[in-house]
């Protein structure tokens, strides 16, 4: 298991509840948070999977995320 952060454009409370249900359901994910007071809004995960399998559930979801 590792913890992996990432920038994104997820800012508001409407965006992490379009994001949760693609989180959620992607079982290698143990837990994931949105800093949305951060100024980069920094989406920390702790998961088995690759940085870029979680930027591209990110972005299927319409959001934009890069490591940080």
């Amino acid at each position: 298991m590792q913890t992996l952060k990432f920038k994104t454009n997820i800012n508001c409370g409407g965006c992490i509840k379009a994001v949760t249900p693609i989180l959620n359901g992607e079982k290698a994910i143990q837990t994931w948070q949105v800093d949305t007071d951060n100024p980069d809004k920094i989406l920390t995960v702790a998961t088995d999977l690759s940085a870029g399998q979680i930027q591209a559930l990110v972005e299927g979801a319409g959001f934009k995320a890069q490591a940080a």
